[in-house]
Protein backbone atom coordinates (compact mmCIF):
# COMPACT_ATOMS: atom_id res chain seq x y z
CA UNK A 1 0.00 0.00 0.00
CA UNK A 2 1.26 3.11 -1.02
CA UNK A 3 0.09 6.94 -0.88
CA UNK A 4 -1.99 6.32 -4.54
CA UNK A 5 -3.78 3.48 -2.86
CA UNK A 6 -4.82 4.99 -0.01
CA UNK A 7 -6.31 7.96 -2.28
CA UNK A 8 -8.22 5.40 -4.26
CA UNK A 9 -9.51 3.37 -0.95
CA UNK A 10 -10.79 6.53 0.36
CA UNK A 11 -12.53 8.14 -2.88
CA UNK A 12 -14.02 4.72 -3.74
CA UNK A 13 -15.34 4.88 0.12
CA UNK A 14 -16.76 8.12 -0.69
CA UNK A 15 -17.98 6.64 -4.07
CA UNK A 16 -18.42 3.17 -5.13
CA UNK A 17 -20.01 4.08 -7.88
CA UNK A 18 -17.27 5.83 -9.57
CA UNK A 19 -16.04 5.42 -12.90
CA UNK A 20 -12.60 4.27 -13.51
CA UNK A 21 -12.09 7.71 -15.70
CA UNK A 22 -13.33 9.64 -12.81
CA UNK A 23 -11.52 7.83 -10.30
CA UNK A 24 -8.13 8.00 -11.70
CA UNK A 25 -8.80 11.80 -12.78
CA UNK A 26 -8.89 12.27 -8.73
CA UNK A 27 -6.14 10.35 -7.60
CA UNK A 28 -3.97 12.21 -10.43
CA UNK A 29 -3.45 8.76 -11.88
CA UNK A 30 -4.02 7.65 -15.93
CA UNK A 31 -7.10 5.05 -15.93
CA UNK A 32 -4.67 1.70 -17.22
CA UNK A 33 -2.75 1.84 -14.03
CA UNK A 34 -5.53 3.14 -11.54
CA UNK A 35 -7.71 -0.33 -12.57
CA UNK A 36 -5.33 -1.95 -12.41
CA UNK A 37 -4.38 -0.80 -8.91
CA UNK A 38 -8.14 -1.09 -7.79
CA UNK A 39 -7.81 -4.68 -9.06
CA UNK A 40 -5.31 -5.47 -6.88
CA UNK A 41 -6.33 -4.14 -3.86
CA UNK A 42 -9.88 -6.20 -4.56
CA UNK A 43 -7.88 -9.24 -5.01
CA UNK A 44 -5.82 -8.67 -1.94
CA UNK A 45 -8.97 -8.73 0.32
CA UNK A 46 -8.55 -4.70 0.90
CA UNK A 47 -11.86 -4.21 -1.02
CA UNK A 48 -14.24 -6.72 -0.01
CA UNK A 49 -17.03 -5.54 -1.56
CA UNK A 50 -19.12 -2.43 -3.04
CA UNK A 51 -22.36 -1.18 -1.37
CA UNK A 52 -24.79 1.68 -1.00
CA UNK A 53 -25.38 3.91 2.39
CA UNK A 54 -28.57 3.43 3.00
CA UNK A 55 -31.24 6.02 4.97
CA UNK A 56 -32.24 4.25 8.01
CA UNK A 57 -34.84 6.84 8.88
CA UNK A 58 -35.95 7.04 5.52
CA UNK A 59 -36.37 3.44 5.46
CA UNK A 60 -38.96 3.76 8.56
CA UNK A 61 -36.18 2.53 11.18
CA UNK A 62 -34.97 5.96 12.84
CA UNK A 63 -34.19 4.11 15.86
CA UNK A 64 -30.94 3.08 16.86
CA UNK A 65 -29.51 1.14 19.58
CA UNK A 66 -26.60 0.03 21.09
CA UNK A 67 -27.05 -2.95 23.34
CA UNK A 68 -23.82 -4.56 25.37
CA UNK A 69 -24.19 -8.16 26.14
CA UNK A 70 -22.37 -10.18 28.08
CA UNK A 71 -22.93 -13.93 27.97
CA UNK A 72 -24.30 -16.87 31.03
CA UNK A 73 -20.44 -18.35 29.95
CA UNK A 74 -18.04 -17.76 27.60
CA UNK A 75 -16.96 -20.96 26.61
CA UNK A 76 -16.47 -21.12 23.16
CA UNK A 77 -19.23 -23.26 22.29
CA UNK A 78 -21.70 -20.60 24.17
CA UNK A 79 -19.83 -17.95 22.01
CA UNK A 80 -20.40 -19.98 18.77
CA UNK A 81 -24.13 -20.90 18.96
CA UNK A 82 -24.73 -16.90 20.42
CA UNK A 83 -22.95 -15.59 17.09
CA UNK A 84 -24.64 -17.79 15.13
CA UNK A 85 -27.79 -16.80 15.94
CA UNK A 86 -26.83 -12.93 15.70
CA UNK A 87 -26.29 -13.93 11.99
CA UNK A 88 -30.04 -14.82 11.43
CA UNK A 89 -30.89 -12.02 13.30
CA UNK A 90 -31.92 -9.39 11.09
CA UNK A 91 -32.57 -6.12 13.49
CA UNK A 92 -28.87 -6.94 14.38
CA UNK A 93 -26.50 -5.28 11.79
CA UNK A 94 -23.28 -5.14 13.44
CA UNK A 95 -21.68 -7.31 16.28
CA UNK A 96 -18.42 -6.78 17.96
CA UNK A 97 -16.87 -8.94 20.11
CA UNK A 98 -15.60 -6.87 23.15
CA UNK A 99 -12.60 -6.81 25.67
CA UNK A 100 -13.70 -5.11 29.00
CA UNK A 101 -16.89 -6.42 30.84
CA UNK A 102 -19.18 -6.97 28.11
CA UNK A 103 -19.01 -9.73 25.99
CA UNK A 104 -20.46 -7.69 22.69
CA UNK A 105 -21.46 -5.05 21.38
CA UNK A 106 -24.83 -5.15 19.26
CA UNK A 107 -26.03 -2.19 16.82
CA UNK A 108 -29.91 -2.18 16.15
CA UNK A 109 -32.08 -0.54 14.30
CA UNK A 110 -36.23 -0.69 14.64
CA UNK A 111 -39.09 1.32 14.11
CA UNK A 112 -40.15 2.57 16.89
CA UNK A 113 -39.18 2.49 20.63
CA UNK A 114 -42.48 -0.34 20.73
CA UNK A 115 -40.78 -2.57 18.25
CA UNK A 116 -37.53 -2.52 19.99
CA UNK A 117 -39.34 -3.93 23.49
CA UNK A 118 -40.78 -6.95 20.70
CA UNK A 119 -37.18 -7.05 19.68
CA UNK A 120 -35.46 -7.39 22.89
CA UNK A 121 -38.67 -9.52 24.46
CA UNK A 122 -39.50 -12.14 21.20
CA UNK A 123 -35.47 -11.65 19.89
CA UNK A 124 -32.83 -10.46 21.70
CA UNK A 125 -34.00 -12.18 25.36
CA UNK A 126 -34.38 -15.64 23.24
CA UNK A 127 -30.66 -16.16 22.06
CA UNK A 128 -28.52 -18.55 23.39
CA UNK A 129 -26.24 -17.93 26.12
CA UNK A 130 -26.94 -14.17 27.09
CA UNK A 131 -26.67 -13.52 30.95
CA UNK A 132 -27.55 -9.87 30.90
CA UNK A 133 -27.82 -7.09 28.40
CA UNK A 134 -27.83 -3.20 28.33
CA UNK A 135 -29.09 -0.69 25.71
CA UNK A 136 -28.19 2.47 25.15
CA UNK A 137 -30.13 4.77 22.37
CA UNK A 138 -28.75 6.96 19.54
CA UNK A 139 -29.84 10.66 19.83
CA UNK A 140 -27.95 11.70 17.14
CA UNK A 141 -25.07 11.16 14.23
CA UNK A 142 -22.33 13.61 14.61
CA UNK A 143 -20.00 11.02 12.76
CA UNK A 144 -20.96 7.89 11.11
CA UNK A 145 -18.05 5.61 10.98
CA UNK A 146 -18.29 4.26 8.01
CA UNK A 147 -15.29 5.09 6.19
CA UNK A 148 -12.13 3.20 7.36
CA UNK A 149 -8.85 5.78 7.84
CA UNK A 150 -6.17 3.71 5.42
CA UNK A 151 -2.83 3.83 7.45
CA UNK A 152 -0.17 6.25 5.76
CA UNK A 153 2.87 4.25 4.09
CA UNK A 154 5.41 3.84 6.07
CA UNK A 155 8.98 5.20 5.41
Amino acid sequence: MDEIDSKIIIELQRNGRLTNQELSERVNLSPSPCHRRVRMLEESGVIEGYGARINHRALGMPIIAFVQVRLASQSKSVMTEFERSVRDTAEITSCYLMTGRQDYLLQVFTSSLDSYELFIRNKLAELPGIGSWESSFVFGDIKNGLLVPPEKPRK
